[in-house]
């Protein structure tokens, strides 16, 4: 299964590398698609090495010709060809862009053109989240069908505390695997562990 992975310019971009392990560690193919803020925060080369492709930080290549005229059809290859959209982080900004249906970089316009389902897992800052804008956008969003990790209480890069922190690894991975129908192994299960000493 192929998974696009959506970093958006947030101080936890960084994260969206263990992100990207844990989809691998499933099995999944991940092709990681950036924004140039993401780009201020995390060098693409960290999630190319990590991912073993190239990753995408715009939506026309650097060069004349068939090349350009390439990358200027990418977004609907890639939108074809993935079985789901994670974007994690989710900033407040690509939150509005979505809910609007504003296709300005690779991102925003992969989210028109695929039909695979969206999960969205925000982080900002809490007077951000906590915003009527913010509130409406993730509402409008959810009644279209995407499915929203709400972000952690904690203490916050900004030095506040509330909501706002980027959700933990493993439930933006679990609310992935659940949406392309993968189950968790032992999720459900009791698992009965004994020791003891043996005698020869």
């Amino acid at each position: 299964m192929r998974v696009a992975l959506g970093v958006t310019g947030g101080i936890a971009a960084y994260k969206a590398a263990d992100l990207l392990r844990t989809l691998q560690d499933r099995g999944l193919e991940v092709q990681v698609i950036m924004t140039r803020t993401a780009c201020e925060f995390v060098a693409p080369l960290t999630f190319a090495a990590l991912s073993g492709r190239k990753v995408i930080t715009e939506m026309f290549g650097d060069v004349q010709g068939e090349a350009n005229v390439e990358s200027a059809i990418e977004h609907i290859a890639v939108a074809q060809s993935i079985d789901a959209l994670v974007i994690a982080p989710a900033t407040a900004n690509i939150l509005a862009k979505m809910a609007q249906g504003i296709a300005d970089d690779f991102l925003t316009t992969l989210c028109l053109a695929t039909k695979a389902p969206v999960v969205v897992a925000p982080a900002m800052n809490v007077n951000m989240w906590d915003h009527e804008a913010t509130r409406q956008n993730v509402e409008m969003l959810r009644a279209r069908g995407v499915k929203i990790v709400d972000p952690d209480e904690g203490y916050l890069a900004c030095g506040m505390t509330g909501a706002g922190r980027l959700a933990s690894v493993e439930s933006v991975a679990r609310a992935v695997f659940e949406t392309l129908g993968l189950r968790d192994d032992l999720k459900d299960e009791t698992v009965l562990v004994t020791a003891g000493p043996t005698e020869e």
